[in-house]
């Protein structure tokens, strides 16, 4: 966290930058949260815990960056993020207490997160073990020797035997040979008859049940690559103190969490409204306690909700966000509205971030030794049939191009393994020859693209 705490906001919004184009609001408003959780972190300890989340509510159309703006956001600070669609809880068979279950999922991520960064700093003494286990596997009429000597006699002593095949394993001369190891039984997806919130109500930690369920040893005849990625895991699994590993990711779950409410619009209800809409009014209430700050049961222990990051999200085409329960308005104080992308958004968006989609397809189909060249007038047309195609069919924003590219190079992709060494020139006429009927055919686009 500490080169987190670096970033000032114009350095979040200029990372943010890398891979999103526009929506300069949206990223100022998620740059500033983000800074506040930076600086809460500072205060004395009486302030810090009165100080609540800033909570977005991002108002725009599919397609426009909304959910990509808070994931890049969570990598960048490293913290918990999960997103969930709020119609969720609106399906046949849920009942309020299921709302939780987004703070025990986000507490999983956090779980393993933590739990994979404490493992890398074990990883050397893991694969030294597992090494040791592997010599086990390979000499199993041979005792460990209990001093470190080295030295090889004549070739002949348990040392010196158990030191060579330690040599010829790291020149990697018996990756191939196999062994028999023991591995754990695992049957646990015996559990799905249960309810889940049943067992973390009942604070069940699964962990000691392995007997059991099921959990017992059993032999696996297996290559010596394939037995030293079995050992490791089981070495940095004893490594790594789970009691902390817990700790670490309730405290990051509390401090750092993010969870991105998407749909939160399909949620919002009108006045005057029966049958369905008190279902969705019954979701915002549901929802309310846990983006208000309170006590969530998990199988890691309870959980504080105060101070997570709730991002929401929604194109509010038939709605409004007053239309949803004051309370829960009054918990989404800051509203960002991202705009409609442009048929120049849409070229920077295939050219300039560094996961461009011009660059993805090209190194796609480089690895059949086939080069794509796209030629400016190219990209200018597939920006203007994006635009074209969005305005008189459903408006899906950037999500378009990924369509109208995966058509247009569809017989490229196909052909690719035969065209090896060639170069494939993408140019105005191409793309006009390639999509234009599907243009002209207003009904086939909606089926197309």
């Amino acid at each position: 966290m500490n080169e987190l705490e670096k970033l000032t906001p114009r350095e979040i919004v200029e990372e943010l930058n890398k891979y999103i184009i526009g929506q300069d609001k949206a990223k100022r408003a998620v740059a500033i949260a983000l800074r506040n959780r930076m600086r809460r972190q500072r205060l004395p300890d009486e302030l810090r815990d009165e100080v609540a989340p800033k909570n977005i509510i991002m108002i725009g159309p599919t397609g426009v960056g909304k959910t990509e703006i808070a994931r890049r956001l969570s990598r960048l600070c490293g913290a918990p993020f999960l997103k969930v669609e709020a119609t969720k809880y609106t399906e046949v068979g849920y009942v309020g207490r299921d709302v939780e279950s987004m703070i025990r999922d986000l507490m999983s991520v956090s779980v393993s997160m933590v739990k994979t960064e404490l493992q890398s700093g074990v990883k050397e003494e893991a694969a030294r073990r597992a090494e040791d286990g592997l010599l086990d596997l390979l000499l199993p009429g041979m005792k460990k020797p209990k001093t470190d000597d080295k030295v090889l006699t004549s070739g002949e002593s348990p040392a010196g035997t158990r030191e060579k095949f330690r040599q010829m394993l790291r020149d990697g001369q018996l990756e191939d040979k196999k062994v028999e190891v023991d591995v754990a039984r695992r049957s646990f997806p015996s559990l799905q008859v249960f309810s889940g919130t049943s067992f973390e109500e009942m604070d069940i930690n699964l962990g000691n049940l392995t007997n059991l369920f099921g959990g017992k040893q059993k032999r696996k005849s297996v290559t010596i690559r394939q037995a030293r990625e079995i050992l490791l895991a089981e070495e940095m699994d004893k490594l790594v103190d789970m009691d902390r590993v817990m700790e670490l990711a309730k405290q990051r779950v509390e401090q750092m969490g993010i969870i991105f409410l998407d749909e939160i619009d399909k949620i919002a209800s009108k006045d005057n409204r029966y049958g369905a809409d008190v279902s969705r009014e019954g979701v915002q209430r549901d929802i309310l306690p846990i983006v208000e700050g309170g006590q969530v049961h998990t199988r890691y222990g309870m959980v504080d909700t105060s101070h997570i990051l709730f991002i929401a999200a929604g194109a509010f085409h038939m709605s409004k966000p007053s239309d949803l329960i004051p309370e829960l308005q009054g918990r989404f104080p800051l509203r960002v509205e991202l705009a409609a992308l442009t048929k120049e958004d849409f070229k920077k968006i295939l050219t300039l971030p560094k996961n461009a989609l011009i660059k993805q397809y090209t190194e796609l189909i480089a690895t059949e030794d086939v080069r794509l060249e796209f030629e400016e007038e190219a990209i200018d047309r597939i920006c203007e049939i994006a635009t074209e195609v969005n305005s008189h069919s459903e408006n899906i924003g950037a999500r378009r191009l990924h369509t109208i590219l995966e058509h247009l190079l569809e017989e490229v992709s196909f052909s690719a393994p035969e065209l090896g060494g060639q170069t494939i020139n993408v140019t105005k006429s191409y793309v006009d020859e390639k999509l234009s009927n599907i243009i002209q055919d207003r009904d086939l686009t909606r089926f197309i693209l």
